[in-house]
C-alpha cells in the first residue's frame, strides 16, 4: 500500500515538491554560510519525493543552535515552501483518493519551516526506538 500511494503522491505533489527543495537547496548553497541549510533542504527533497513508510522525528541532540537555524530557515526559504506544502495539500484534498496525501502533505509543514533538528526514520526504525 505504501508503494502505491508513494508513486500517486510521486505523480501528483512529490516531484513538483522535490523540485522545490532542490532549488532551495542549489540557492542556499550558492553563499557558503549557508550550506547547512542546503543539506537540510536536500535531505528534505529525499523525503518529499517518496514519504509514505517514513516519519520525521527530533533528534534528542538538537538544542539552541538548531533554534537559531531554524529561525534563518524561516527567513531564507522555509516560509514558501510551506506554502508550496499547504497548496499542494489542499488541491490534493479536493478529490477522496487524495486526502491520505493531502493529509501527508499538510503533515510537512512543520519540517518545512524548522527543519534542524529532525531526522527522518523509517517507521519500523522510528518504532524500534520507542522500545
Amino acid at each position: 500500500m505504501r508503494t502505491i500511494l508513494n508513486i500517486i503522491w510521486l505523480i501528483f505533489a512529490g516531484f513538483g515538491l522535490f523540485l522545490g527543495y532542490m532549488l532551495a537547496g542549489i540557492l542556499l548553497c550558492i553563499p557558503i554560510v549557508t550550506i547547512p541549510w542546503a543539506i537540510a533542504s536536500f535531505r528534505i527533497a529525499r523525503y518529499a519525493i517518496w514519504p509514505f513508510g517514513r516519519e520525521i522525528v527530533s533528534k534528542p541532540t538538537s538544542g539552541v543552535g538548531s533554534f537559531l537555524g531554524n529561525v534563518l530557515w524561516v527567513i531564507l526559504a522555509g516560509w514558501w515552501l510551506a506554502i508550496g506544502h499547504i497548496v499542494s495539500g489542499l488541491l490534493l484534498c479536493v478529490t477522496i483518493i487524495g486526502i491520505p496525501m493531502g493529509i501527508a502533505d499538510f503533515k510537512m509543514v512543520p519540517v518545512s519551516l524548522m527543519p534542524l533538528g529532525k531526522e527522518i526514520v523509517s517507521r519500523q526504525g522510528a518504532f524500534d526506538r520507542t522500545l
